[in-house]
């Protein structure tokens, strides 16, 4: 293991592998690809810098955000699929939501600045409401269609 730090002075010893393990950071790589530094094989990088770490972790979430946006918007388009009158499509976008958020408070939070989170939120919350007001049109219309039926059979 390397520790890549400007700050360091290099006095000739390697740390503790388990110095290393407590070094907070945003980890890349996996067991499929390897990086080759210096003639050895890497294949976990661990970035602790959040100005190093920042345009990585952007891209990650970035790209993630995007397929999150493309599927909530097809699903508020194509209304006419998603009159199954059970209201599905719309709770799987609501937790496909709070799964993002999640992913981000827990792993990616550090990493991003303060703009770019209120970003995300303030069209996730936008997204959140919409889909809650269908969804509440759904119900409201199975609510009424239960009315209707009971009324009815008397």
């Amino acid at each position: 293991m390397y520790l890549v730090n400007s700050n360091y002075k290099n006095d000739g010893h390697m740390l503790d592998k388990t110095e290393l393990m407590d070094i907070d950071g945003f980890l890349i790589g996996s067991n499929r690809k390897v990086y080759s530094i210096s003639g050895c094989d890497i294949k976990k990088i661990s970035i602790s810098s959040k100005s190093l770490a920042n345009p990585i972790v952007y891209d990650k979430v970035r790209e993630k955000y995007n397929l999150l946006i493309q599927y909530i918007t097809g699903i508020l388009i194509n209304e006419d699929d998603n009159d199954d009158n059970s209201g599905d499509a719309y709770r799987e976008a609501l937790n496909r939501i709070e799964k993002f958020r999640l992913i981000i408070k827990n792993k990616y939070r550090k990493f991003l600045t303060k703009k770019e989170l209120e970003y995300m939120s303030k069209q996730l919350v936008i997204l959140q409401k919409e889909l809650n007001r269908k969804l509440l049109e759904i119900h409201n219309s199975y609510v009424e269609s239960l009315v209707n039926e009971h009324s009815r059979g008397r």
